[in-house]
């Protein structure tokens, strides 16, 4: 079996006060994605959200259903997202090939049964970066290339927090039940994302952190407003970030990520700033 997985439940804001640097990553750190020839999923019980990857190399790699989830296979009660951030690939649902080249995006719906992932040259194989949300609907599979995305060009060098948000799977693109992915990227520069900081209760999220130099790392904060936290990351982790988080990272140097949200609502505006100068 090449499709491997692990469980998170939820925290509570009050115990993660406690927590030192080891159990920090423990809990919120997602460290073992893209591994070649191998599905890596982690079932997080924030919103039953499901982070994870899939790198096929020589043969396909199916989407096979997990023990949390009970059921028959992967999306009988789920929706799919997929970016690739490696080579080109092609993703299989139900006998019906799409095509992804590097930075293009598949949604899924509930109820395709058999969901396979194959990369063009093992030499150079696609990297799927895979978020998953339960669904109360099926809505039709989309593709998402990049000139199909909703660009938004946010901050400015003189606050280090230049940058260009991309919505990629998002209800004003695609029809979802809950999923929201979107990929940003900071301009040459600047260091921040997401800041100012916010919080959303009615959402969580997950970031994934990529084309991150190997001697280079992302410190990435999150915690209560008055009572934040870090975790150093490195390319290609994530980290999940629950409804009483803020989400907010800054590198030592350029870097892409991925963020992906479920939850009570599409509304992407639906978050509450934390003044900068009011962050602990």
């Amino acid at each position: 079996m090449k499709t491997h997985y692990t469980s998170r439940y939820a925290a509570s804001p009050q115990d993660v006060k406690t927590y030192d640097t080891a159990k920090l990553r423990d809990e919120f750190l997602i460290d073992n994605l893209m591994e070649e020839d191998k599905i890596n999923l982690v079932y997080s019980h924030y919103d039953r959200f499901i982070t994870g990857s899939a790198v096929p190399t020589t043969s396909a790699l199916k989407l096979e259903s997990i023990d949390a989830l009970k059921a028959d296979y992967f999306l009988e009660r789920r929706e799919l997202g997929i970016i690739n951030v490696g080579g080109a690939g092609t993703v299989t649902v139900d006998g019906t090939s799409y095509e992804l080249k590097n930075k293009e995006a598949l949604y899924v719906g509930r109820e395709n049964k058999n969901v396979e992932f194959s990369s063009e040259s093992a030499s150079e194989p696609a990297m799927y970066y895979l978020n998953s949300t339960p669904a109360h609907k099926a809505f039709p599979i989309k593709k998402i290339g990049q000139d199909d995305v909703e660009v938004i060009q946010l901050g400015s060098p003189e606050t280090a927090n230049a940058r260009t948000l991309r919505k990629y799977i998002v209800n004003s693109v695609v029809d979802v039940c809950q999923l929201q992915m979107g990929m940003t990227t900071l301009k040459s520069g600047s260091s921040w994302n997401t800041m100012p900081a916010h919080v959303h209760d009615r959402r969580m999220e997950v970031y994934f952190y990529f084309e991150v130099a190997e001697d280079q790392a992302v410190c990435h904060f999150m915690g209560q407003p008055q009572e934040t936290r870090h975790i150093w990351m490195g390319n290609n982790q994530a980290v999940i970030s629950p409804p009483w988080s803020i989400h907010s990272g800054s590198g030592t140097s350029s870097y892409s990520f991925i963020w992906g949200m479920a939850g009570e609502n599409l509304d992407y505006g639906d978050m509450d700033h934390c003044k900068i100068n009011e962050l602990k």
